[in-house]
């Protein structure tokens, strides 16, 4: 049964790389859905509640579409990976075309972010959610919500400086070893890994245990949680957390 499949599969890659036969490119788009509904879940885990997941989805699909039409086969690269990369890229740009962070959001992570710094230099010390809850008459929920959105945003933010920089790297005037990252980006990078890894140290055992599994093992929290034996929206609230604790390191780095 798994060699029949494999070469209808086959025999779709084939008709839509010689003819772009509409019927081989609908078969295709059916078998890599999972990996649009994996990249939206993944996504959709640091953004407010209110955003429409189908919009993601819509989002996704796109790239997708864009994969399957500029896949080269003769390259020695899998397609889950390249077809990856597009659809996360579409679901990004998306959010940043809808400007999806409403405006009281962005306000409300500035407050936070404000009176968490007057607090540490007034107690000299990290602060708790809590405690920055019981300063701003919110809940913790709000507190790590905010906080969580937020880094989300400067995540967001990061990339299309990326893009910027890939735009003036691409000029005409400059040659580029696509390989080979600048000196800037590497210090970067030594830096970025270095206070991140000073940091997550000080998280608990089960949230460096969250953050592991669910950035470099890229699992989802349903997944993590059936592995730890927590539901997913204990997950959610140990990963919250973590990205509370974790948010000075990107303040650093920018």
């Amino acid at each position: 049964m798994t060699n029949v499949s494999a070469r209808e599969g086959q025999k779709h890659w084939e008709n839509w790389i010689n003819s772009r036969d509409p019927q081989a490119g609908d078969e295709l788009v059916q078998k890599y859905m999972p990996l649009v509904h994996y990249q939206v879940q993944r996504i959709a885990v640091s953004l407010p509640k209110n955003i429409n997941k189908q919009e993601l989805v819509s989002f996704g699909l796109m790239g997708l579409y864009d994969a399957l039409e500029k896949f080269d086969p003769s390259r020695d690269l899998k397609f889950d990976t390249y077809a990856s990369f597009r659809i996360r890229g579409a679901i990004l740009d998306g959010l940043r075309k809808e400007d999806w962070l409403p405006r009281s959001t962005r306000e409300k992570a500035k407050k936070i972010e404000a009176t968490i710094a007057k607090m540490e230099q007034q107690y000299m010390r990290t602060v708790t959610a809590k405690e920055v809850a019981e300063e701003l008459d919110m809940s913790e929920e709000e507190v790590y919500s905010a906080m969580n959105e937020g880094f989300f945003a400067h995540i967001l933010s990061l990339d299309d400086w990326s893009k910027e920089s890939e735009d003036e790297e691409n000029s005409p005037l400059t040659l580029r070893d696509e390989k080979a990252p600048s000196p800037e980006e590497t210090v970067l990078m030594q830096e970025m890994c270095q206070k991140l890894a000073e940091v997550i140290k000080q998280l608990s055992e089960k949230e460096q245990l969250v953050i592991s599994l669910f950035y470099k093992e890229e699992l989802t929290l349903t997944e993590i949680g059936q592995i730890m034996g927590l539901s997913t929206s204990r997950i959610s609230q140990i990963h919250s957390k973590a990205i509370f604790k974790l948010r000075k390191i990107l303040g650093q780095v920018l």
